[in-house]
């Protein structure tokens, strides 16, 4: 392991990494999303509830389903709302500025009118999107966080604002002072999503069109080769923030619930041999055993770790991740942006997706036939629509391979982590 890790290849990866953690934006990023881990995990728990009732046959319409199911929305819903608050914070503070809490008020009402602008509709309480508060528009709010700093920091650099006395009050002058950057920040945002609504004919908005422009391309890729293309474009968006499951999503539910059905009317005429492999089932293999990126070795290896911070949000993980809910362990390790975590969430996911491919063609897997929507533990969705027991351990064996591809990257990220927390415990005893 020691040769691994300093082999020149990590060693290359390791400098980068440490490149990007010096980066004031992408450092402040990854403390954004570590300090999320509340409302990451109050959302998780309340999914698994719901998960839970769903199972116990209690339907998503039904008001105790509806009622549980809120925190969730308030939460993870808005995950996006929350992150951008906290990006924008963290980075105003590494810029130096004055007063951060001006720029995130700033930042979140910058990012509401992007994400919710749809001047067919207008504003109001009955109509507003909120959709793209959540994991969809995250991209989109870094941009919104990243712009409105920097435009608040060079007018605070170049004393552009509304002078008050001195005697004032300092929440007013501060108050006073974010008008012109306020301003500014609203003219630009207001150009550039009037400019995309005009230029598509109102067709879409800034996050829509962004996610169309991924998504796009997408939607010719539903063949073997395709779907090993897609599952690797979706893992390399989410290390950079972008929801790559929810794009692919967007691209295969369609189709999906169409060879779902064809194979439900053929079992149907012809039993277990009428059914069809259609190459859409090696989605699975982007989040067949911990959600997207296969992250449950990574909590089991983490358990019982060395590093106090792994050893804590793998554990926090661990059950979440047995629901296919990983955002705990993405944003706490975290992974995105992480380029030594990074590398194997990507290459786990094709070797799964492979290991798919040889179960379905060698018979081993056997093809849907009962439409599974809801979220639930692992093998319980696969069992339950098939009812099959070699579908439902699959799960649990896909672990082996997941597991392989995580380790040796778990272990040097385990051993950097180590020696850095030794480092700050001298450092915080030295100053004691």
């Amino acid at each position: 392991m020691d040769n691994l890790f300093n082999s020149p290849v990590l060693q290359k990866l390791n400098a980068f990494g440490q490149k990007l953690g010096a980066n004031p934006f992408l450092s402040s990023l990854q403390g954004a999303m570590m300090s999320c881990m509340s409302v990451i995990m109050c959302g998780a728990v309340f999914q698994i509830i719901t998960a839970v009732m769903g199972i116990c046959g209690v339907e998503t319409t039904d008001t105790l389903y509806v009622i549980f199911y809120e925190p969730y929305n308030f939460t993870m819903g808005l995950i996006s709302l929350w992150i951008v608050a906290l990006l924008t914070y963290n980075y105003a503070r590494a810029k130096k500025m004055k007063s951060p809490v001006m720029s995130v008020i700033e930042a979140l009402a910058m990012f509401v009118m992007v994400a919710c602008f749809d001047p067919a509709q207008g504003y109001s309480p009955t109509t507003l999107s909120i959709t793209y508060l959540g994991s969809q528009g995250m991209f989109v709010g870094f941009v919104v966080a990243w712009l409105t700093v920097t435009i608040d920091n060079y007018c605070e650099k170049n004393n552009i604002k509304i002078k008050m006395p001195d005697v004032c009050p300092p929440s007013l002058v501060n108050g006073m002072s974010a008008i012109i950057p306020s301003a500014v920040n609203a003219l630009i945002w207001l150009a550039v999503c009037y400019a995309v609504y005009a230029a598509t004919g109102g067709t879409y908005s800034v996050c829509s069109g962004f996610m169309a422009i991924l998504s796009s391309p997408l939607e010719v890729l539903l063949s073997v080769p395709g779907m090993f293309v897609l599952n690797l474009f979706a893992t390399i968006m989410w290390c950079f923030g972008i929801h790559g499951t929810m794009l692919l999503i967007a691209v295969l539910m369609a189709p999906m619930i169409q060879y779902g059905a064809a194979n439900a009317a053929a079992y149907l005429e012809g039993g277990e041999a009428a059914l069809v492999f259609y190459p859409t089932a090696l989605f699975s293999g982007l989040a067949i055993c911990g959600g997207t990126g296969n992250t449950l070795p990574l909590c089991i290896f983490g358990y019982n770790s060395k590093s106090e911070q792994i050893k804590a949000v793998a554990r926090i993980g661990l059950v979440p991740g047995w629901f296919g809910i990983n955002e705990p362990v993405t944003f706490g390790m975290p992974i995105m942006y992480n380029p030594i975590l990074c590398i194997p969430y990507i290459l786990n996911v094709q070797l799964v997706t492979l290991c798919f491919l040889i179960g379905y063609k060698t018979g081993f897997l056997m093809p849907g036939h009962i439409m599974i929507m809801s979220l639930m533990p692992m093998g319980f969705a696969n069992f339950l629509s098939t009812f099959r027991w070699q579908n439902a351990i699959w799960d649990y064996l896909m672990l082996i391979p997941a597991g392989i591809v995580w380790y040796p990257f778990f272990k040097v990220y385990e051993k950097q982590l180590i020696a850095k927390e030794a480092a700050e415990r001298e450092a915080q005893a030295v100053a004691a």
